[in-house]
């Protein structure tokens, strides 16, 4: 699917609900949330944080509250869409313009942004599994000063990645050429998925 550069394209994209996320649209611009584009769809901030964002799919629409497990949810809208992974984010679906109660909706939306204003969030759980550093990498290390300082001043996350791009190597040939492509990306503290990140 064509990747959307503005909320106008994306309801375009999404041409079989467009009269949907419209009016959805038009509920949640009514508040005090900003309207913005994140990972190609519309999501609505309140001092930079994400309150709401709209979604469309093949078979239904709705509206994702990213911290919804605080919403009271006395009409009983809310889904988890992915039970036993997504801690916060909550989603309201519809099937049909009919389904939307905008009253209804906008009571939600407003709930969501006075959580938000009370700083009722649920912060992503970062990864604690300790870096494993692998023998041809621990090796590199030991020979190489200005490496071995390079890599301690790593943030941990960026020192996990390293690690697992060269454990996951099946074989000893693509963990030496995995090896010798990191090393300067180390050296200039580089993070492994993002070139221009700086770690």
């Amino acid at each position: 699917m064509k990747k959307a550069s503005s909320v106008e394209e994306y309801i375009e994209v999404n041409a079989h609900f467009e009269e949907e996320l419209k009016l959805l649209r038009e509920i949640i611009n009514s508040t005090e949330l900003e309207e913005t584009l994140k990972w190609s769809a519309p999501t609505y901030t309140l001092n930079g944080k994400n309150v709401v964002g709209l979604g469309a799919f093949k078979n239904h629409f709705g509206i994702w509250f990213f911290q919804g497990v605080f919403l009271k949810d006395e009409a009983k809208l809310l889904i988890n869409a992915q039970e036993n992974k997504t801690k916060a984010l909550r989603q309201m679906r519809f099937e049909s313009i009919a389904d939307i109660n905008k009253s209804v909706v906008l009571m939600y939306v407003k709930e969501a942004i006075e959580n938000q204003k009370l700083g009722k969030e649920i912060k992503p759980q970062r990864n604690t599994k300790p870096v494993v550093i692998p023998k041809e990498l621990e090796d590199a290390i030991s020979k190489n000063k200005e490496l071995k300082q390079a890599f301690e001043k790593l943030s941990t996350s960026c020192k996990r990645e390293y690690c697992e791009h060269i454990s996951e190597a099946k074989r000893e040939t693509t963990k030496t050429k995995r090896l010798e492509k990191i090393i300067p990306m180390i050296l200039e503290q580089k993070g492994l998925h993002d070139k221009y990140k700086n770690c």
